[in-house]
């Protein structure tokens, strides 16, 4: 009985760090999206989920994919995003730069 407990917790240890590894990596991917408004690009990753879901609360929207909203909701999302605009949280398209 020892033995079978000792490879059961170990095999409970085992699922413990990888589970929130692979979990983990998966929420942590970043992407660049093109905000054709603005003419720019954001790194969506964490900070950029986090303005977003500031969005969903304070709209009242659904919250869900950003890439699935239509057109104009994107649009609206835009608007309120460079309003709270914050100079790391998004790469600039140096083609686009009007200096």
């Amino acid at each position: 009985m020892s033995c079978r407990y000792r490879c059961l917790s170990s095999l409970l240890l085992a699922a413990a760090f990888f589970v929130p590894a692979v979990t983990t990596g998966c929420a942590t991917r970043t992407y660049r999206v093109y905000d054709p408004y603005y003419n720019d690009y954001h790194r969506w990753d964490r900070p950029e989920t986090v303005y977003y879901h500031q969005w969903v609360v304070e709209n009242h929207r659904e919250d869900r994919d950003f890439r699935r909203l239509n057109h104009d909701e994107q649009k609206e999302y835009w608007n309120w995003r460079h309003s709270h605009h914050n100079d790391h949280d998004h790469d600039h398209d140096h083609d686009h730069d009007q200096h």
